[in-house]
Protein backbone atom coordinates (compact mmCIF):
# COMPACT_ATOMS: atom_id res chain seq x y z
CA UNK A 1 0.00 0.00 0.00
CA UNK A 2 1.45 3.18 -1.31
CA UNK A 3 0.51 6.64 0.57
CA UNK A 4 1.52 10.57 -0.96
CA UNK A 5 4.41 11.97 1.78
CA UNK A 6 2.51 15.49 2.01
CA UNK A 7 5.19 18.18 1.00
CA UNK A 8 5.92 22.14 1.16
CA UNK A 9 4.63 21.53 4.72
CA UNK A 10 6.58 24.58 5.97
CA UNK A 11 4.99 26.89 3.56
CA UNK A 12 1.49 28.28 5.15
CA UNK A 13 -2.09 28.40 2.83
CA UNK A 14 -2.82 31.61 1.12
CA UNK A 15 -6.40 32.02 2.48
CA UNK A 16 -6.98 35.88 1.87
CA UNK A 17 -5.98 36.16 -1.76
CA UNK A 18 -2.31 36.49 -1.92
CA UNK A 19 -1.83 36.73 1.97
CA UNK A 20 -1.91 34.02 4.76
CA UNK A 21 -4.02 34.06 7.52
CA UNK A 22 -1.50 36.08 10.55
CA UNK A 23 -0.82 38.12 7.53
CA UNK A 24 -4.27 39.22 6.82
CA UNK A 25 -4.66 39.63 10.49
CA UNK A 26 -1.74 41.98 11.21
CA UNK A 27 -3.02 44.01 7.97
CA UNK A 28 -6.73 43.98 9.64
CA UNK A 29 -5.36 44.90 12.96
CA UNK A 30 -3.56 47.57 12.08
CA UNK A 31 -5.60 49.40 9.45
CA UNK A 32 -8.32 49.05 12.31
CA UNK A 33 -5.84 50.83 15.07
CA UNK A 34 -4.38 53.23 12.34
CA UNK A 35 -8.68 54.40 11.51
CA UNK A 36 -9.33 54.34 15.22
CA UNK A 37 -6.12 56.76 16.00
CA UNK A 38 -7.35 59.46 13.01
CA UNK A 39 -10.58 58.54 14.09
CA UNK A 40 -10.46 59.72 18.14
CA UNK A 41 -7.12 61.56 18.87
CA UNK A 42 -6.43 64.48 18.43
CA UNK A 43 -4.88 65.35 14.59
CA UNK A 44 -1.57 66.05 15.66
CA UNK A 45 -1.21 62.74 18.11
CA UNK A 46 -2.29 60.76 15.40
CA UNK A 47 -0.06 61.74 12.42
CA UNK A 48 2.62 60.37 14.78
CA UNK A 49 0.68 57.71 16.43
CA UNK A 50 -0.85 56.03 13.20
CA UNK A 51 1.74 55.69 10.45
CA UNK A 52 4.11 54.33 12.76
CA UNK A 53 1.33 51.73 14.05
CA UNK A 54 0.50 50.77 10.17
CA UNK A 55 4.53 50.56 9.46
CA UNK A 56 4.78 47.99 12.44
CA UNK A 57 1.65 46.34 10.91
CA UNK A 58 2.93 45.95 7.23
CA UNK A 59 6.58 44.93 9.09
CA UNK A 60 4.27 41.43 10.97
CA UNK A 61 3.32 40.81 8.05
CA UNK A 62 5.65 40.94 5.02
CA UNK A 63 9.41 41.45 6.51
CA UNK A 64 11.80 38.54 7.33
CA UNK A 65 14.58 39.23 9.67
CA UNK A 66 17.14 36.49 8.84
CA UNK A 67 14.89 34.13 7.30
CA UNK A 68 12.25 34.31 10.24
CA UNK A 69 9.23 36.61 10.50
CA UNK A 70 9.70 39.82 12.48
CA UNK A 71 7.32 38.42 15.15
CA UNK A 72 10.05 36.31 16.18
CA UNK A 73 12.56 39.53 16.52
CA UNK A 74 9.95 41.23 18.72
CA UNK A 75 9.25 38.14 20.79
CA UNK A 76 13.20 38.03 21.46
CA UNK A 77 13.29 41.92 21.76
CA UNK A 78 10.34 41.81 24.35
CA UNK A 79 11.51 38.52 26.28
CA UNK A 80 15.54 39.89 26.18
CA UNK A 81 13.89 43.34 27.89
CA UNK A 82 11.82 42.18 30.48
CA UNK A 83 14.25 39.29 32.00
CA UNK A 84 16.72 40.09 34.39
CA UNK A 85 20.30 39.41 33.67
CA UNK A 86 23.42 37.68 35.77
CA UNK A 87 26.82 38.71 34.75
CA UNK A 88 29.10 36.25 36.12
CA UNK A 89 32.29 37.58 34.94
CA UNK A 90 34.52 40.30 36.36
CA UNK A 91 37.53 41.53 35.36
CA UNK A 92 39.70 41.57 38.25
CA UNK A 93 42.52 44.08 38.31
CA UNK A 94 45.88 43.35 38.32
CA UNK A 95 48.37 42.68 41.35
CA UNK A 96 50.87 45.55 40.76
CA UNK A 97 53.42 43.60 42.70
CA UNK A 98 53.30 41.06 39.78
CA UNK A 99 55.32 41.53 36.53
CA UNK A 100 53.28 42.60 33.72
CA UNK A 101 54.20 39.78 31.40
CA UNK A 102 52.76 37.31 34.11
CA UNK A 103 49.21 38.88 34.61
CA UNK A 104 47.97 37.01 31.50
CA UNK A 105 49.95 33.84 31.95
CA UNK A 106 49.71 33.15 35.56
CA UNK A 107 46.80 32.22 38.14
CA UNK A 108 46.37 34.45 40.92
CA UNK A 109 47.04 32.23 43.45
CA UNK A 110 50.06 29.84 42.69
CA UNK A 111 48.83 27.27 44.90
CA UNK A 112 46.48 26.53 42.26
CA UNK A 113 49.02 25.40 39.78
CA UNK A 114 48.91 21.16 39.60
CA UNK A 115 51.58 18.64 40.96
CA UNK A 116 54.22 19.96 43.42
CA UNK A 117 57.10 23.03 44.01
CA UNK A 118 59.42 21.63 41.72
CA UNK A 119 56.64 21.86 38.76
CA UNK A 120 55.89 25.29 40.12
CA UNK A 121 59.06 26.76 40.24
CA UNK A 122 59.77 25.49 36.90
CA UNK A 123 57.28 26.76 35.43
CA UNK A 124 57.76 30.24 36.81
CA UNK A 125 61.35 30.31 35.40
CA UNK A 126 60.42 29.13 31.91
CA UNK A 127 57.57 32.29 31.62
CA UNK A 128 60.10 35.28 33.31
CA UNK A 129 62.64 36.41 30.36
CA UNK A 130 65.85 36.58 31.91
CA UNK A 131 66.67 39.22 29.10
CA UNK A 132 64.34 41.94 30.71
Amino acid sequence: MQFKVPQFIDIEDKVFGPLTFKQFVYLAGGAGFGYLSFRFLPIIIALFVGPVVIAFALALAFMKYNEKPFIHVVESFIKFYSRSRLYLWHKQAPNPNQPPELHSMMPNNRATLPGSKLNTLSWSLDVIDPKK
